[in-house]
């Protein structure tokens, strides 16, 4: 019989299943998926097949809550990429962008140069 993990308490069972519906981090609510099933007296091994993830990174993420409690869940990717899109123009260019924009285009006859 596998041993019984340990989850500090940071949180109860209820509280840990809210925090798992309430994520709307897919990373972030998969790990509350876990803790709750390891929770409700379900084996690692179960929980981690539940939630598709590997038995290791389900320890390593039990290991991370009960030493860092929810922070510990926090997924550190969003760290490094920024929500916030990036423009692929300057302020400038969006300036120019917007004058050219706001004319009229040019009146083009083909077949003749219009200097």
């Amino acid at each position: 019989m596998p041993r019984k993990l340990y989850l500090k308490p940071h949180f109860s069972p209820d509280e840990l299943k809210s925090h798992y519906r309430a994520s709307q981090d897919p990373v972030e609510s998969r790990r509350w998926h876990l803790l709750w099933l390891v929770s409700e007296q379900t084996t690692l091994t179960q929980a981690a097949q539940v939630v598709g993830l590997n038995y290791d990174y389900a320890r390593e993420i039990v290991r991370e809550y009960n030493h860092n409690g929810a922070h510990g869940l926090r997924n550190r990717r969003k760290d490094k990429r920024p929500h916030q899109s990036r423009s692929l123009l300057t302020q400038d260019q969006c300036a120019q962008l917007l004058t050219r924009l706001q004319t009229h285009p040019p009146t083009v006859v083909y077949g003749t140069d219009l200097k």
